[in-house]
């Protein structure tokens, strides 16, 4: 398969007059639209799709001894770059099933996925590691943050994994955590710090390695309402500083939040909407 996307044809004179524009191009007897394949919305035949994330007929199926559970139907998206996206659905709708395969912590039974130009559907465990430690950043419900370790040293685990100097490390975790507004808290324990501070921890730790998409799981699940909200205000701010935010929910409140939402219910994309 090919690396790059297809090369844009310049139309013939005979082209034109048939309604062939600059803005497309011609491959295999078939009209590509240039600007629908820019945006991500055409897979020009074998070429790879400019989305930062593209998923094409994904399927996950689950063999339950004799029987198959299709946890997820033939589901088609895109992501671009800079987005703000919520995935909701009901419990057992198969959105905790798509996070997991759009985190690379799954693999599909069926369909192929990009991250970054990258056919990670096809990968095996250890290139699906490296795609997790350089691409995706986690935030989880629980924090999953070391109880013995500092926040800053929690902030510097996925440099320590990454190879990155001591140096540089604690540089750039001073920075992740100013930036989540927690430069007064860094010496401090998880105990030490409330349940808001912590998931600012944990969010600290996910952008530290600059990671193409910001995946959350339930970021709020664990907060009060109060805290939810400063903690959706600080999602807000990250997505305005351009980074790339996927947070999967069941509350409509928090997904609100986002600017777009794709609704899951029994394995399929129910609906996808722009709130803003």
């Amino acid at each position: 398969m090919s690396e790059a996307l297809l090369e844009m044809e310049s139309p013939t004179t005979d082209e034109v007059a048939n309604g062939v524009t600059e803005e497309t191009s011609v491959a295999g007897g078939s009209v590509v639209d240039a600007d629908a394949l820019e945006r991500g919305d055409l897979l020009a035949h074998d070429g790879v799709p400019a989305a930062l994330i593209s998923m094409r007929d994904i399927w996950r199926t689950y063999e339950m001894g004799a029987e198959k559970l299709h946890a997820l139907r033939g589901v088609s998206f895109d992501v671009q770059r800079g987005e703000y996206l919520a995935i909701i659905g009901p419990s057992g709708s198969g959105k905790s099933t798509l996070m997991n395969l759009i985190g690379c912590l799954d693999t599909p039974s069926q369909g192929r996925y990009w991250i970054n130009s990258k056919l990670v559907s096809d990968m095996e465990d250890d290139e699906l590691a490296r795609i997790r430690n350089q691409e995706i950043g986690f935030v989880f419900q629980t924090f999953n943050l070391l109880a013995r370790a500092t926040a800053l040293h929690n902030v510097e685990l996925p440099l320590i994994y990454a190879g990155v100097s001591a140096a540089e490390r604690h540089e750039r975790a001073q920075k992740a955590l100013s930036n989540v507004e927690l430069s007064d808290r860094m010496t401090h324990r998880p105990n030490e710090l409330s349940g808001g501070q912590r998931q600012r921890v944990a969010i600290a730790r996910a952008l530290v390695n600059n990671p193409s998409i910001l995946l959350a799981d339930e970021p709020t699940g664990a907060l009060d309402t109060k805290t939810s909200y400063e903690i959706m205000e600080l999602f807000e701010r990250l997505h305005e500083m351009g980074n790339t935010i996927i947070l999967v929910t069941h509350e409509h409140d928090i997904a609100a939040r986002a600017h777009r939402i794709i609704h899951i219910r029994d394995g399929q994309i129910e609906k996808d909407e722009r709130t803003r």
